[in-house]
């Protein structure tokens, strides 16, 4: 622990002109006190660690020193593939190997290159999950991503609705979507990939038995490929609605932008009043009324009856409690 931790200073103090002990403390998460320790040890071991005395001082390497330990690990180089995705590497437990393939690659450029990752990371983050939304990670997900990573077989207990099943999968890979992580894997019993949402896992049992990955399988592609066939597959109903313009601009913040596009290109043109109707593919008809009543007035559900007597019923309970105020 101690000696990555030393290597870990060197690198710090080989991508910055000068830390000071506060500074190395934080990014190593120890104690000033330690820093200073680690600093001597270095010093007594050839590192050329200078300490700069006083307010301003600090921490820095003397001679143009410049460390060989910039080598990548395995992990670190694939780590550092997904290191701009800060909150899934955290969630997967692999923030401090994708810290330490940062540290080597700030290491081994070029000094006028030594703030381009700085450079870029203030310019480009990707926040996946949506806004209001605090989804936490699931509890089996690291020890997924492991199998994922090392292309071990697993023996996983899987809630289907409110039944508990025993499957043996393959992990082929994990998809973070709007901050709901699924895993992709294949089934050895039926020779087909599947997806499963990571938070059903209930249990899963890591082995030492490795499958053959299959170089063919393409994960995006397979994903783009399931993504769209279960949003066709929900949309098992339909609502007509009359939408006015604001309408029409408001419902793709409603509904996935996807089906609102496929449904408005085959609308009719605006009536008298302006209103333009459309048939909209829907889950249920709970879930169109959830959608639907964001739209407030611009939107008027026309079919099935039962929902627009349920927005109807709705209306009238809001017009009474604005009259009473």
């Amino acid at each position: 622990m101690r000696a990555a931790r030393l290597i870990k200073m060197v690198l710090l103090l080989q991508a910055r002109p000068s830390m000071t002990a506060a500074e190395l403390a934080t990014e190593l998460e120890v104690s000033e006190r330690t820093i200073t320790r680690d600093a001597q040890a270095l010093s007594e071991a050839g590192v050329p660690v200078y300490a700069d005395r006083g307010r301003t001082g600090g921490y820095r390497l003397i001679g143009g020193y410049r460390t060989r330990l910039t080598g990548l690990g395995r992990s670190e180089a694939e780590a550092l593939f997904l290191s701009g995705v800060p909150g899934a590497l955290r969630e997967m437990g692999l923030e401090d190997a994708a810290s330490a393939a940062r540290l080597k690659v700030s290491a081994a450029l070029m000094p006028s290159l030594k703030d381009a990752p700085r450079s870029a990371a203030q310019r480009f983050h990707l926040d996946a999950p949506g806004w209001f939304k605090e989804i936490p990670a699931p509890r089996l997900l690291p020890v997924i991503a492991d199998a994922v990573w090392d292309d071990r077989r697993v023996t996983a207990r899987y809630l289907r609705q409110e039944t508990e099943v025993e499957r043996e999968l393959e992990p082929y890979g994990l998809v973070l979507k709007a901050g709901v992580w699924y895993l992709c894997a294949r089934v050895p019993d039926h020779g087909t990939h599947r997806v499963y949402r990571v938070d059903r896992f209930t249990g899963l049992i890591s082995g030492a038995e490795r499958f053959v990955r299959d170089e063919g399988f393409d994960l995006p592609a397979f994903w783009e490929e399931r993504a769209a066939e279960f949003a066709r597959a929900i949309l098992r109903s339909e609502a007509v609605v009359r939408l006015t313009e604001a309408g029409v601009r408001q419902l793709p913040y409603a509904m996935d932008r996807s089906v609102v596009d496929e449904a408005m290109a085959s609308a009719g043109a605006p009536d008298a009043t302006g209103r333009v109707t459309v048939t909209l593919p829907v889950e249920n008809e709970d879930v169109a009324y959830t959608q639907l009543m964001a739209l407030g007035p611009e939107a008027e559900v026309v079919e099935p009856a039962a929902l627009r007597e349920r927005f109807a019923s709705a209306a009238a309970r809001s017009a009474e409690l604005y009259r009473q105020g």
